[in-house]
């Protein structure tokens, strides 16, 4: 018996299970995920509206129009200075995929010892902290020392963007799981693995599942340092070179596609969470 089921149960006993809050916005707003999409479009608006009527200067910063215009130019021509937009996009893409999938596994690795056992917490849960508390943008001249100016000090750098948030969500949801619910297990007769696998490892999901959030956001951010920094190719190489010539229509491009990455990513990890956590209740209307 999981703690999904153990939920369901108690939820359906509660008189308020058959109207649930949040159920009556559901019913008024079919298909309403397309609303996420009024604000940003309403400042992508208002940015064009202040561009055109010349209160922004496209010396500080140009439009959407000229920064549509820009991504179209670097997709459909291979300059000799930045190449092709689609080119250092699957660089950069390279990078943050393999740090973030190393990163993610590490982390849920040491935050599961560490969670289920004071001796991994006394071994890594100090380590990891102090290491947390390191700014990253120190330590990729230290990495550069050890391994050069490749791909290996950026995939680190984005290895740890990703590890820090996923590791203390993870191993927070971990101590969270309430007790009772173990001693339910107990009860049951669930040998330890049986009450890791049922009760502690989806108990801990949700704070898992905000971890990982936080993990692709940060993971995104420390690819952007380490991209700025003896790199050849990529989006933040890009980034580097367009700031030396002035060209904010360029860095605009790029900052734009750091942003989608990121929302697109965050948008994978919610469906997965919308799917994992399909027993728990909502309270936003």
């Amino acid at each position: 018996m999981s703690v999904q089921v153990l939920s369901r149960s108690a939820t359906r006993d509660d008189p308020t299970w058959s109207n649930p809050p949040g159920g009556r916005a559901r019913r008024f707003l079919p298909g309403h995920g397309w609303l996420r999409l009024v604000s940003p479009l309403a400042l992508l608006g208002l940015w064009q509206l202040l561009s055109a009527t010349g209160v922004l200067p496209p010396s500080r910063l140009v439009s959407p129009v000229s920064i549509v215009h820009t991504a179209y130019t670097l997709v459909a021509t291979s300059s000799p200075t930045y190449g092709t937009l689609q080119a250092s996009l699957l660089v950069s893409a390279e990078r943050w995929g393999i740090g973030l999938a190393i990163g993610v596994a590490v982390a849920v690795t040491l935050a599961v010892a560490s969670g289920l056992s004071r001796i991994g917490e006394y071994s890594f849960d100090p380590l990891l902290n102090a290491f947390r508390s390191i700014p990253l943008l120190g330590l990729l001249p230290l990495f550069i020392v050890w391994f050069g100016i490749g791909n290996m000090p950026k995939i680190l750098i984005v290895v740890l963007g990703a590890l820090f948030p996923m590791y203390v969500n993870t191993f927070a949801g971990i101590r969270s799981v309430d007790p009772k619910l173990g001693e339910l297990g107990h009860v049951l007769g669930l040998s330890r693995w049986e009450l890791v696998r049922h009760i502690v490892l989806p108990g801990s999901l949700p704070s898992a599942l905000t971890g990982l959030r936080l993990s692709v956001v940060g993971s995104l951010l420390a690819l952007v340092v380490g991209e700025q920094i003896n790199a050849n190719a990529g989006i933040g190489f890009m980034i580097t070179t367009a700031q030396e010539f002035l060209a904010n229509n360029i860095i605009m491009v790029c900052l734009i596609l750091y942003a989608i990455l990121g929302l697109v990513a965050d948008g994978a990890v919610r469906v997965v969470e919308r799917k994992a956590l399909a027993w728990r209740r909502e309270f936003a209307q």
